[in-house]
């Protein structure tokens, strides 16, 4: 089961997502209002998913950009009722992975999730095809 942290100012939505994350099947480990708070939860539970509301991100880049570093492998979703171009781009530029849109359609952000890490996974196992393939290559060695 993959575990999850949200971040959210707002205890209505954390609620929310959360209810529609445990219904999915995931397990939510732990919430905060702020990235900073956010912080002890990822360390204690090195979480595979992370959902982190846009004015949260906005309010405290620095420590979004030290969330990326310290946990390179966590999947990082933003949350958002509004997404332009410019959001969007800047969100790339941060190395997140995926957006959430509010108000939730529970189906919508569980297809958002399962899609972003059957990508992730896609993409670790043909980085490692050509490790595997240069490992069982015979040698001609005698």
């Amino acid at each position: 089961m993959l575990k999850a942290v949200l971040i959210d100012n707002s205890a209505i939505a954390r609620g929310l997502l959360n209810t529609v994350l445990l219904d999915g099947g995931y397990d939510v480990v732990g919430q905060a209002h702020t990235c900073l708070a956010a912080n002890v939860l990822l360390i204690k539970h090195s979480p595979q998913i992370i959902c982190v509301a846009r004015d949260c991100i906005e309010a405290d880049e620095p420590a979004m950009a030290a969330m990326r570093k310290e946990w390179p492998k966590a999947m990082i979703f933003m949350v958002s009722s509004e997404f332009d171009q410019a959001t969007i781009q800047k969100g790339h530029s941060m190395g997140l992975n995926g957006y959430i849109v509010k108000p939730f359609n529970a189906g919508t952000v569980l297809k958002t999730i399962r899609n972003t890490v059957i990508a992730a996974v896609k993409r670790q196992q043909a980085a490692q095809a050509p490790q595997d393939g240069a490992a069982a290559a015979p040698s001609d060695e005698v």
